[in-house]
């Protein structure tokens, strides 16, 4: 979407990184919102919709990958970026069997976020644009069934 108005929510318990982190995807255009722990995430996304969320694996509640599961069910899906320290193969298939969309690791150039997350947004992008070709199609089938029933 070029007019950038996509909401972004920021979950990470370092708060320099996380104002840093903020304030890049801001001056970039995005609507940020931040939390420092999982519970404070799914308040947020109760509250408001989000298009992407970066994800910290270590945060004081409880391992990042387990906010995955727990984001509102949309479709398309909100992407999800898991940003990490302490990157292993334990978590990365963890993050990725759970529906992490990307994985990368700390210290993670600006360059590469905002690369990042412009294509996570492109391909929700794309999702919604197929989903919404899937619903037409079914209301012009399910249109089409009915009219010939009624002849």
């Amino acid at each position: 979407m070029s007019d950038k108005t996509e909401r972004i929510l920021i979950v990470e318990d370092d708060e320099d990184l996380l104002a840093q982190l903020a304030d890049l995807l801001e001056n970039a255009g995005y609507k940020v919102d931040k939390a420092t722990t999982v519970g404070e995430a799914v308040k947020q996304t109760k509250k408001i919709f989000h298009y992407l969320a970066i994800i910290d694996i270590k945060l004081p509640d409880m391992n990042g990958t387990k906010l995955i599961p727990k984001l509102p069910s949309t479709t398309p899906a909100i992407r999800k970026i898991i940003l990490t320290g302490y990157p292993d193969m334990d978590n990365a298939v963890e993050a990725l069997n759970l529906g992490a969309d990307k994985y990368l690791i700390k210290p993670v150039a600006p360059e590469q976020l905002l690369k990042t997350v412009k294509e996570q947004l492109m391909k929700r992008e794309e999702e919604a644009k197929y989903s919404e070709k899937k619903v037409e199609e079914y209301i012009k089938t399910r249109t089409d069934e009915i009219a010939k029933k009624e002849k």
